[in-house]
């Protein structure tokens, strides 16, 4: 009889806990960050690990890079932003780009700069959410960051992507 109530106060308490997101990515809804930068971090980085993800096709491993990324640069794209470009189609809302900024040497990790779709955010520049993040995971950069939206509106008719699939 004992081990009933144990299972059911432990039934009851992580029901709880799920409810308010406590251990959980219930707070983040439903396993997606809000557009906040430290909750994209924790997704990123913990949640949903980038680096297994799978490269943004056409751009596998290291290559080189341009102003203001970096000399050298790693493109990775989660699951929906995948599927998206394999399919030749927009980003679906949850889509998120990200860029491993590397200096000079191609070894030293400068910067991480995701670009993460979210419904309502921006709708007028494509509802991205931007944000650069020192190699110590310190936010540099995030919101409706103006440098990122106006290098990028160049490529508005291509859901504000620059490198398509190859």
């Amino acid at each position: 009889m004992k081990n009933f109530w144990m299972k059911i106060l432990l039934t009851v308490t992580v029901g709880s806990l799920m409810t308010i997101g406590i251990g959980t990515t219930s707070a983040l809804g439903g396993g997606l960050p809000a557009a906040d930068a430290g909750q994209l971090w924790e997704h990123m980085t913990k949640a949903n690990p980038y680096t297994g993800w799978g490269y943004f096709p056409g751009r596998e491993g290291l290559y080189k890079g341009t102003h203001p990324h970096g000399a050298h640069l790693k493109l990775f794209a989660n699951g929906p932003a995948l599927k998206a470009l394999r399919e030749g189609k927009a980003m679906p809302y949850g889509s998120i780009v990200l860029k491993e900024n590397y200096g000079k040497d191609g070894k030293t990790l400068m910067a991480l700069t995701p670009m993460y779709k979210v419904k309502g955010f921006n709708p007028g520049d494509g509802d991205w959410f931007w944000a650069k993040y020192g190699a110590d995971g310190k936010v540099m950069k995030a919101g409706k960051v103006k440098g990122c939206i106006d290098c990028h509106k160049a490529r508005e008719n291509n859901d504000w992507i620059f490198n398509e699939a190859k």
